[in-house]
């Protein structure tokens, strides 16, 4: 059990949040007691898992059944070259301990499906996913929707990239429940209609952008600051230099 108290160590390491009047040393306890599970330890999925581990995240969960691959370094920078070959969790679990050795990870090395994503989720306080396919995402969202977890979403592609945060289970200012992700995609696009990054491509440092955004709304989450990506989907033009933001409502 991770204590709730800071120790000395802790709050030098963290005294860059805690002289924030919006995080404190309050925040900063929410943030260590907090469990979160990262869908995914690749290219989105490395951006959240080193800011939240420097961030002082008590707990980490992550899904992943993938290997380490020469192709996945140029975007997925938790893993280095002499962890090719290695499982991705495990490579992210030895990356975390040097990152922030306070932070305990909780390795689930399986596919994320259905079946077994609404047991996972209730373990923990927060989902972020970082998967690179519809079957996933539509699991995880169902599970979170149906758990009453937070969902921090995002998906990239080539230049461009997206991030919301899904909480279907409260309602807004309005009265009417937040919407939920078959509010915003009803159901996947046909087989092949999108194409992986494997297939189309996708520039190495946009994960690392919309990943580090993932991150900063699990932060607002945790530490229940600022104005989440609820109803609003963040959209980011790398090419263009641009970030526009749709709203959208439940159905």
């Amino acid at each position: 059990m991770i204590t709730t108290a800071l120790t000395d160590e802790e709050l030098e390491r963290y005294a860059r949040h805690i002289v924030l009047p919006e995080i404190g040393g309050a925040g900063q306890q929410r943030l260590k007691r907090a469990r979160v599970l990262v869908i995914g330890a690749g290219g989105l999925g490395a951006p959240v898992l080193e800011y939240l581990a420097a961030a002082g995240v008590g707990t980490l969960g992550i899904v992943d059944d993938d290997s380490v691959s020469l192709s996945n370094l140029q975007r997925q920078v938790i893993h280095g070259t002499g962890a090719v070959g290695m499982a991705k969790t495990d490579s992210a679990k030895a990356a975390i301990a040097r990152i922030n050795p306070n932070v305990a990870v909780e390795l689930h090395n399986l596919r994320l499906t259905a079946d077994n994503a609404p047991a996972l989720v209730a373990r923990y306080d927060i989902v972020v996913d970082g998967s690179d396919n519809f079957e996933t995402r539509y699991a995880v969202a169902d599970a979170c929707a149906a758990e009453k977890r937070p969902l921090v979403h995002a998906a990239v592609g080539r230049f461009d990239g997206s991030v919301t945060v899904l909480k279907p289970f409260e309602t807004g200012t309005d009265g009417r429940p937040n919407p939920s992700y078959r509010d915003l995609f009803p159901e996947p696009p046909p087989a092949g209609l999108v194409p992986s990054c494997a297939v189309a491509g996708v520039l190495g440092v946009l994960t690392g952008v919309v990943g580090t955004l993932q991150a900063m709304e699990a932060i607002k989450l945790i530490a229940g600051i600022g104005e989440p990506l609820v109803g609003r989907l963040l959209l980011y033009d790398a090419l263009a230099a641009r970030f526009d933001t749709i709203r959208y409502k439940s159905s």
